[in-house]
C-alpha cells in the first residue's frame, strides 16, 4: 500500500511551483513512498535510553558580549550608498 498518493505529490509540486508531468508524478510517488518506507524503519529502533539531541557533536555557540559602542560616522556610511538624501540612504519605493 502506498503511503503517499499521486494527488499529494502533485499538490506538493504545486506548492513548490514545480510543473511536473503525469509520468514524473508517478515516478516521484514511487520514490517518495520508498523514502517514507526507509524512514519508517527508524521506528523499529530502541531509543528508550537515548537522550534527544539536535547535533551529534557537543558544540557551544561562542558569542562576544553585546556591548554598545560608537558606530561609523554618517558621512562615511553614506559614501557606500548608491543614493542618499538628507543623511538617509534612498531606496526604490515598493509601495504605491
Amino acid at each position: 500500500m502506498s503511503r503517499i498518493s499521486m494527488d499529494q505529490v502533485k499538490h506538493v509540486a504545486h506548492l513548490a511551483r514545480l510543473g511536473i508531468t503525469e509520468q514524473e508524478a508517478e515516478k516521484f510517488t514511487k520514490q517518495l513512498d520508498q523514502i517514507i518506507s526507509f524512514a519508517e524503519q527508524l521506528n523499529e529502533l530502541d531509543t528508550e535510553n537515548v537522550e534527544p539531541t539536535s547535533h551529534v557533536l557537543d558544540i557551544k555557540n561562542v558569542m562576544r558580549e553585546d556591548v554598545a559602542k560608537q558606530g561609523l560616522p554618517v558621512e562615511e556610511v553614506l559614501k557606500n550608498a548608491p543614493d542618499s538624501k538628507d543623511g538617509q540612504i534612498r531606496v526604490p519605493s515598493i509601495l504605491d
